[in-house]
């Protein structure tokens, strides 16, 4: 008798493991950019209720650390907290990670050379290739988004996630081409990038560029691990809060460092760009 409850035993184990399914929280699209010219692996969270036949349209969150191994699904899960119909904090929204291929190329913008680099603690041979974010900025544009809200039920309010360099891009993109986001959620930038030329222009960029009321979340990480890096944040912060058309949430985390900033910044980010009544 022992023997047979031993292998009654066995046997509903083993078929509760065979029932056991995968969890899913997204799916990957690969596409080709004949800008880039390579492919690149988009990995896109659709929400609960999702039907391709709906007319409904949801707003897009795009994520440019977004690989599996990077910020996609921790994000996920934070997006998909604060559209429970209970919180309901925002709109149900698709969430798109874009993989990185080469971030250090994609995400800085042109310059004359790398001279800065050793004072801001890096090695020249560390960048092997950089400053393609005008091209990056063009995929974004005339590719990727033009693929989300054909294939999928996506209408025009999008929101940008970046920290560190991607913070640089995505406030390279709020300052020269602002129209392609409506809200900016910016982490630790690395403003350092280029000795500081994009903080330089940054008002002369809003003057120019800013032609409608956009909202942008600046999150920094303690000060007392990286004083310059807080202080060109302090700076970029001041710029934005000049230009009417900003909406500025400025963010201080003391207890977080730039390694552990993302996770709780994209949480507060939501609560200010989305206040609830």
């Amino acid at each position: 008798m022992k023997y047979i409850q031993l292998f009654i035993a066995f046997m509903f184990a083993a078929n509760n493991l065979s029932a056991q399914k995968n969890i899913t929280i997204g799916q990957t699209d690969q596409i080709y950019s004949t800008i880039l010219k390579e492919n690149r692996t988009i990995n896109i969270y659709l929400p609960e209720g999702y039907h391709v036949a709906d007319t409904i349209k949801y707003p897009i969150i795009y994520i440019l650390d977004g690989g599996i191994e990077e910020d996609f699904i921790h994000i996920v899960g934070i997006v998909r907290y604060y559209t429970q119909p209970w919180i309901a904090q925002f709109p149900k929204s698709i969430v798109v990670g874009i993989e990185n291929t080469n971030r250090k190329r994609d995400f800085t913008f042109a310059v004359s050379n790398l001279d800065f680099l050793e004072k801001e603690g890096f090695k020249k041979e560390n960048f092997p290739q950089y400053g393609k974010s005008e091209a990056y900025i063009s995929f974004l544009q005339k590719e990727l988004q033009p693929y989300m809200e054909n294939k999928y039920n996506a209408n025009k309010h999008r929101t940008v996630i970046g920290e560190s360099l991607a913070g640089l891009l995505a406030s390279e993109i709020l300052l020269k081409q602002p129209d392609l986001f409506t809200k900016y959620i910016i982490i630790a930038p690395s403003l350092w990038w280029g000795e500081q030329k994009l903080l330089f222009e940054t008002a002369n960029l809003l003057n120019t560029n800013i032609k409608k009321s956009l909202s942008v979340y600046l999150g920094v990480p303690n000060k007392d691990e990286d004083i310059k890096m807080y202080n060109e944040s302090i700076k970029f912060s001041q710029s934005l809060k000049q230009n009417n058309n900003i909406n500025l949430s400025f963010d201080y985390l003391p207890t977080e460092l730039h390694a552990t900033i993302v996770h709780q910044a994209v949480y507060n980010a939501f609560k200010k760009l989305y206040p609830k009544n």
